[in-house]
């Protein structure tokens, strides 16, 4: 009697962690997904349509208002610099997160260090990191450029998730594979190109994913270092500065759909290389 009773008590306290979980999990995916689904909905507004519901009609119209400067400013100027900055952060993401985490496979003088120098680009605010860049510019007498200082601060800002994800990449390498080639006579440029490389290029996919992901939709960071030229971000924060309609909504949409389709390329391109790297 005593075991069916601590069994019953068990049963009701799991039952009770689940069903927390099960609320908490609804309500992040309300806070998650809501607002977006909201956004998507209401990017079809009629032409008289406003920010807000009830929809007064289902149209183009707003989408069609992108292609518009008076709109939103230079939107197709703006994507672009985006996207050009965010596949260079990716590529040095990866490359630089790849050396960093082969180099930590042994151990060296001042590692520690240069860890928590990597670190340090999670740890210190974007604006702050923004605004003391932008102050050092000035007193040298160098002009802030998307293409030079943004460029600076997006990657100081991906580097350590590209760095953790190919440290985690190579805590479950097996070295032993690297030895068995060496034992076969192959020199260290063959060991990497033909055995290490195939089996990490997955994570480094991934780490440039973080990359890219991260600097296209960084704002914070850019907001005094973009210079003359705004990012994406940048220009949709201008565009909140006006009267706000409908197209903000129609310009997120697009934006997500577009980084979305970056995420499943990448993420289709991870998959295909992790499967023929087993």
């Amino acid at each position: 009697m005593a075991v069916k009773r601590r069994w019953t008590a068990e049963r009701r306290r799991k039952a009770f962690i689940k069903g927390g979980f099960s609320v908490y999990y609804a309500i992040f995916l309300v806070f998650i997904y809501g607002p977006m689904i909201a956004m998507f909905v209401l990017s079809f507004q009629g032409r008289r349509g406003g920010t807000s519901f009830p929809m007064r009609g289902v149209s183009f119209y707003w989408y069609e208002k992108l292609i518009e400067p008076s709109t939103v400013g230079d939107l197709q100027g703006a994507m672009g610099r985006s996207i050009v900055l965010a596949l260079i952060v990716m590529v040095i993401t990866a490359l630089f997160s790849t050396m960093l985490a082969m180099a930590f496979r042994k151990r060296f003088f001042g590692a520690g260090v240069l860890f928590y120098t990597v670190m340090a680009g999670l740890m210190v605010p974007g604006i702050l990191l923004s605004l003391g860049l932008a102050s050092l510019m000035k007193q040298v007498g160098i002009p802030p450029n998307w293409w030079s200082s943004a460029l600076g601060v997006h990657v100081v800002w991906t580097l350590p998730f590209g760095f953790l994800v190919m440290m985690a990449v190579f805590n479950r390498f097996d070295s032993s594979l690297e030895e068995a080639a060496r034992d076969m006579g192959a020199d260290e440029w063959t060991v990497f190109k033909e055995v290490t490389l195939p089996l990490i290029t997955p994570g480094i996919v991934a780490a440039g994913l973080f990359g890219f992901t991260l600097s296209y939709d960084e704002f914070a960071r850019t907001t005094l270092l973009a210079g003359e030229f705004n990012t994406l971000p940048l220009d949709i924060n201008a565009s909140m500065t006006q009267r706000i309609r409908p197209t903000l909504f129609a310009l997120g949409t697009a934006s997500t759909v577009f980084s979305l389709l970056m995420i499943a390329l990448f993420l289709g391109i991870y998959t295909i290389l992790y499967r023929r790297s087993r």
